[in-house]
């Protein structure tokens, strides 16, 4: 008896922070938290994988924020949403995982200043909630595509289960699924 892959129950769309051409041949979702130590290892290696595959991928970064063991996690992938309305999604998103030893409220504010963003504007949007909604579709969809830890990865829909921590390895999965 074969288990059946489970699949990405929200497709791609146009409300998804991606990087690399929507047209592009492999698509990459990572349901991710950025205070999970897993997804700290993921990330400079996720950025390789997208160097090695270049145009041929498209990145797409899902917010799965487990708060049960990561206190800050809520609030660093709302302060990412929140970045993201004043067009730095990408920026603020590297900086988390590139801080995320330190992730709290000061942390966010001062990477918020370093990014030149309206920081008024930024911490009344965090402070309020604004994009609670927004980081709870994203994590109810991990949980309906049966996303159970972080990193979780689909290449064009599908879940990616092997081996993404050896770049080379992680390239090679990735192209026996297209």
């Amino acid at each position: 008896m074969s288990v059946e892959t489970p699949h990405l129950t929200i497709p791609v769309g146009a409300d998804d922070h991606a990087q690399g051409a929507a047209d592009a041949p492999i698509t990459l979702v990572e349901f991710g938290d950025y205070e999970c130590p897993h997804c700290g290892r993921a990330y400079p290696i996720v950025k390789r994988v997208q160097k090695a595959l270049g145009k041929r991928l498209r990145f797409v970064f899902r917010n799965m924020p487990l708060t049960q063991v990561h206190p800050h996690a809520e609030l660093a992938a709302e302060s990412a949403e929140a970045a993201g309305a004043q067009g730095q999604f990408w920026a603020m998103h590297d900086a988390l995982f590139e801080h995320q030893r330190t992730l709290g409220p000061e942390l966010v504010v001062r990477l918020a200043q370093q990014l030149g963003l309206d920081v008024p504007r930024f911490e009344k949007d965090v402070n309020d909630g604004r994009f609670r909604d927004r980081v709870r579709r994203d994590f109810n969809g991990g949980v309906r595509s049966g996303v159970d830890g972080t990193p979780t990865f689909y290449v064009n829909g599908e879940r990616f289960d092997a081996d993404w921590e050896d770049d080379k390895a992680f390239v090679e999965g990735i192209l026996a699924m297209v």
